[in-house]
């Protein structure tokens, strides 16, 4: 029999301060978000590309000259990365008829 006394921890405490300082939380109850689309203000539509269309002929249709397919080109920089590669079904933006066309 062993007559070695084990620790007595009963009358230990501990305390932790934090160091971190107190922030209020953000109130945002009162915030508001609207967002308007400007797609009716500046008449941007959109094509679904079909076979046999090329970006020459979609706009000479629909913006009156063959030669404005670097205008709907350039508004679909993010869907099209070259523009003799367009497939159908593909849905692309065209830009705002010309005034003189």
């Amino acid at each position: 029999m062993s007559t070695d006394k084990k620790a007595d921890f009963s009358g230990v405490t501990a305390k932790v301060d934090s160091t971190e300082q107190l922030v209020e939380k953000a109130d945002f109850s009162g915030v508001t978000a609207r967002v308007d689309s400007t797609e009716e203000l500046i008449g941007e539509q959109t094509y679904t590309i079909e076979k046999g269309d090329t970006l020459s002929k979609i706009a000479k249709e629909h913006l009156g000259s063959a030669n404005a397919w670097k205008q709907i080109f350039e508004a679909n920089r993010d869907t099209i990365d070259d523009p003799d590669r367009i497939f159908p079904g593909q849905v692309i933006k065209l830009p705002p008829k010309p005034a003189d066309a």
